[in-house]
C-alpha cells in the first residue's frame, strides 16, 4: 500500500523564529499516529504546516499526499484533496449554521446529495456524539462551550470523511465523558483507508484509541519513536529522559 502522507525534511518558521528543523514522517492508510512533546516543541506547527496555514512559512522540504506533491498547494486545495484539521481553538462564524457550514464544505468537494439525505446523515452522527438535533441550526461555535466546539469539529470530520484527519489537542480541557465521546467519533471515522494524526498531552484519549506509532517532537525534530508503550513510559517519566538522550 502506498504512502498517504510523506513529509521530507520539512523546516518551517513563524516570522523570524525557526520552529521545525527537519521533520520526516510517513503515514499509510489505516494508521493512527500520535505526536507528543513538551510545550513549544513544534507539534501544532507541524499540523499547521501540513494544512498550509499561511502564518507558518515552510522554508525547506516537501510534502506529498496520496501520491501528489502538495508542497505548493493552498489550504483549500489540500482540504479538497482529503486533508482535515481539528483546531485547538476553532473560530466562531456568526451567521453560518453548523448544518450550512458542513453542507457547503461537502459541496466545495463536489459531493452533492439531497437535503433530506444530508440531514438524516448529520442527525445520525450527532446522535453518536450526544448532540441534540436542533444543535445543527446554531451558528458555528458562537457561544459554544469548549466541549461543544470539540464535538462540532468531530462532527465535521465524520460528515466530510477526509483521508487524513489531524486532531490538534482535541481532547484538551475535556472531562472524561467528553473525551470518550470524542473517541467514539474517532473510532467511527477510522477504517482501512482513513488515517489520523493525534496531537495530545494526555493519556486519556489514548486509552480509547490505541496508536500504531508514537512520535516525540523536541526542538522541531522527531527525537523518539515507538508504539503505545512509549506513551506509558512518558506518562510515568515525563519527557526529561528523552530530552536528556537528545543532549547526550
Amino acid at each position: 500500500m502506498g504512502d498517504l502522507l510523506r513529509i521530507n525534511n520539512v523546516h518551517a518558521r513563524v516570522e523570524d523564529k525557526e520552529i521545525l528543523n527537519g521533520i520526516n514522517l510517513t503515514i499509510h492508510p489505516g494508521e493512527v499516529h500520535v505526536i507528543m512533546g513538551p510545550n513549544g516543541s513544534g507539534k501544532s506547527t507541524l499540523a499547521n504546516v501540513i494544512m498550509a496555514n499561511p502564518v507558518y512559512e515552510m522554508t525547506e522540504g516537501e510534502i506529498f499526499f496520496d501520491g501528489e506533491d502538495i508542497t505548493e498547494d493552498s489550504t483549500d486545495k489540500r482540504a479538497r484533496k482529503g486533508l482535515f484539521m481539528s483546531f485547538q481553538s476553532p473560530q466562531e462564524l456568526a451567521g453560518i449554521s453548523v448544518e450550512n457550514f458542513i453542507r457547503q464544505a461537502k459541496l466545495a468537494r463536489g459531493e452533492r446529495t439531497s437535503l433530506t439525505k444530508f440531514r438524516r446523515a448529520i442527525e445520525g452522527e450527532m446522535e453518536l456524539l450526544d448532540m441534540k438535533p436542533e444543535y445543527k441550526e446554531r451558528y458555528l461555535n458562537v457561544g459554544f462551550s469548549g466541549g461543544e466546539k470539540k464535538k462540532t469539529e468531530i462532527l465535521q470530520m465524520l460528515m466530510l470523511q477526509p483521508k487524513l484527519a489531524i486532531l490538534d489537542e482535541t481532547d484538551s480541557g475535556l472531562d472524561v465523558d467528553a473525551v470518550r465521546t470524542v473517541s467514539r467519533g474517532l473510532k467511527e471515522y477510522l477504517n482501512e483507508e482513513n488515517a489520523a494524526i493525534i496531537i495530545t498531552h494526555h493519556r486519556e484519549i489514548l486509552k480509547e484509541i490505541e496508536p500504531d506509532y508514537v512520535h516525540v517532537i523536541y526542538n522541531g525534530k522527531i527525537v523518539k519513536e515507538g508504539g503505545n508503550e512509549l506513551v506509558d513510559e512518558i506518562e510515568e517519566r515525563g519527557f526529561g529522559w528523552i530530552v536528556g538522550e537528545e543532549h547526550a
